[in-house]
């Protein structure tokens, strides 16, 4: 992941098209890593979340269809898939019970058992592989004083569907309130349903790295439910 991000800022970032932290140094050895990027600390943590969505827009428009063969070592769908499905696996038993969780989306987690890798699978067809940030909530972005949004960590970079960063975004960020408003800026999302079986894996992931009972984890039990709403639509 490490090694990812640095060649993402040698050879993406001059090109993007969205703002990203300034690169001085960016180096890969065999001892390690090595990143020295710009201060974004002044700028307020997040953005809102409409806006972050019309920049995942322009993000996922610059190279429909290239982005792998320009950048053939970008992490592909299904990568690690069946690590991630016996971590699954093991872990929804732990959350299963957590009264954080409507029914729609223990329903949705209860199906997703032993399901992951065909979760991914549906994830992956859901339209044109696109250059995504692959983690695209709002603790990877800062708003600038006038109002400009960073996209930062790019760790997760690879190429999906464009969609699932937006999935991920409404999952992991975005009040159920604006889910609406967040689409309709996005532009084109209509495999939504269909990368969100994968994202809401990830989401009960994360929540399970949360307390029982508190305010985070009654967050992303709201979130989820939302999402298990649009799978069953």
């Amino acid at each position: 992941m490490f090694r990812c991000e640095v060649r993402f800022y040698q050879e993406i970032a001059p090109l993007v098209g969205v703002r990203v932290p300034a690169c001085y140094r960016a180096e890969a050895t065999d001892d390690g890593t090595l990143l020295e990027l710009e201060d974004l600390s002044s700028w307020r943590f997040g953005a809102d979340p409409a806006s972050a969505a019309e920049v995942l827009a322009r993000l996922h428009e610059r190279w429909p269809n290239e982005a792998l063969s320009r950048w053939p070592w970008l992490r592909q769908p299904g990568a690690a898939v069946d690590l991630v499905a016996e971590l699954y696996d093991q872990t929804w038993p732990l959350i299963a019970g957590r009264t954080e969780l409507g029914s729609r989306a223990r329903d949705v987690g209860d199906r997703l058992v032993g399901r992951v890798a065909a979760a991914e699978s549906a994830a992956s067809a859901a339209g044109p592989l696109v250059l995504t940030h692959g983690d695209a909530s709002a603790q990877n972005m800062r708003t600038s004083p006038a109002t400009e949004i960073a996209l930062l960590d790019w760790e997760d970079v690879g190429v999906a569907p464009g969609v699932s960063d937006l999935a991920w975004l409404l999952v992991s960020s975005v009040e159920p309130d604006r889910w609406d408003e967040v689409i309709a800026a996005y532009g084109h999302a209509g495999y939504l349903g269909e990368v969100l079986p994968a994202v809401a894996v990830q989401g009960f992931l994360s929540m399970s790295d949360t307390a029982a009972g508190s305010a985070e984890s009654e967050a992303w039990g709201t979130r989820l439910d939302s999402a298990a709403a649009r799978i069953g639509a």
